[in-house]
C-alpha cells in the first residue's frame, strides 16, 4: 500500500512538468514570429550576480500523452438514384411501299396546223346621208346678217357726226361767247382809258397804237409798253398816261375771261 501512494504525486509533477514545457515552448514560438515581424528594440540590461543554482531534482520520466481516439468519420449520403430516362416511345414498323408510277400515256401525234381562213371582208359602214345645203337659204341669212352690221355701223358714224357736230357748236358758241365777252371787256377799258386822255393838238387822221398791259386780279396797272405806235410820239405818251391813270382797270363780267396781260389797240377818234 505504501509504494501506490509515493507514485500518484510523482505523477501529478510530470504532469505538470509538461504543461510548463508546453507553456514554454509555444511562448517561444510567439515570440519568435513576434521578434522576426517587429525590429529590435534597445533593451537595457541590468546585471546581476546570479544566485546559486539549486540542485536539480530528478526529473521523473514522462508518460507518453493519451492518444485522442480517432473521430468516426461521416457517413457518406447516399447518392440519390437517376431517374429512368423515358424511353421513346417505339416507332412502328411501317413498311412504306413504293407507290408505283402511272405508266405514262403514248404521246398522240400532234395534227397538223389548220390553214388560216381567208377572212371575209368587213362590210362597208354606211355613212349616214348629210343634209343637203340650202344655198339661197344661207345667202339670204348671210345678207341678212351683213344688213344688221351695216346698220349697226351707220348708227355709230352717225352718233359720232352728231357728237362731233354738237361739240364743234359748243367750241364756236363758247369761242363766240368769249369774243364778245373780251369784246365788251375791252371796249369797257377804252372807254375808261377815254375819259382819262388828253389828245395833242395837230393830229393828223386817226392813227391806231396798240398797248401791252400787265395787270393784277384786281384790275390794278403794274406796266404799260408800247406794241405798235401810232406815228405820233406825242399820241403815245399821251394814251400811255391814260391808262396808267384809268387804274384800276374794269373787270370782265365773266371772271374766267381775265388775262393778266392784255393786249389793248386804240384809236384817238371813234369810228
Amino acid at each position: 500500500m505504501i509504494p501506490h501512494t509515493r507514485q500518484e504525486p510523482a505523477k501529478w509533477k510530470a504532469l505538470s512538468l509538461a504543461a510548463m514545457v508546453h507553456a514554454l515552448l509555444i511562448a517561444a514560438l510567439f515570440l519568435g514570429v513576434q521578434w522576426k515581424s517587429q525590429p529590435p528594440a534597445a533593451v537595457e540590461v541590468e546585471v546581476w550576480r546570479a544566485a546559486p543554482a539549486p540542485t536539480p531534482l530528478p526529473r521523473p520520466e514522462p508518460k507518453p500523452e493519451p492518444k485522442p481516439e480517432p473521430r468516426p468519420e461521416p457517413k457518406p449520403e447516399p447518392k440519390p438514384e437517376p431517374k429512368p430516362e423515358p424511353k421513346p416511345p417505339a416507332k412502328p414498323d411501317i413498311v412504306v411501299k413504293e407507290e408505283k408510277k402511272p405508266k405514262e400515256p403514248p404521246k398522240k401525234p400532234e395534227p397538223p396546223p389548220k390553214k388560216e381562213e381567208a377572212k371575209k371582208p368587213e362590210p362597208k359602214k354606211v355613212e349616214p346621208e348629210r343634209p343637203r345645203v340650202n344655198f339661197d337659204e344661207e345667202l339670204k341669212r348671210d345678207q341678212k346678217q351683213i344688213e344688221q352690221q351695216k346698220s349697226v355701223q351707220d348708227q355709230r358714224a352717225r352718233a359720232a357726226a352728231e357728237a362731233n357736230q354738237m361739240a364743234q357748236l359748243k367750241a364756236e358758241q363758247a369761242a363766240a361767247g368769249r369774243a364778245r365777252g373780251l369784246a365788251d371787256y375791252a371796249s369797257k377799258v377804252r372807254v375808261k382809258i377815254r375819259g382819262s386822255i388828253v389828245l395833242p393838238q395837230g393830229i393828223q387822221g386817226n392813227p391806231e397804237a396798240v398797248f401791252e398791259v400787265t395787270q393784277l386780279p384786281s384790275g390794278e396797272v403794274l406796266g404799260v409798253k408800247v406794241r405798235k405806235s401810232s406815228g405820233n410820239a406825242l399820241l403815245d405818251a399821251a394814251i400811255e398816261r391814260a391808262i396808267l391813270k384809268s387804274s384800276p382797270l374794269p373787270k370782265p363780267d365773266q371772271p374766267e375771261l381775265f388775262e393778266r396781260v392784255l393786249k389793248i389797240p386804240y384809236k384817238p377818234f371813234e369810228e
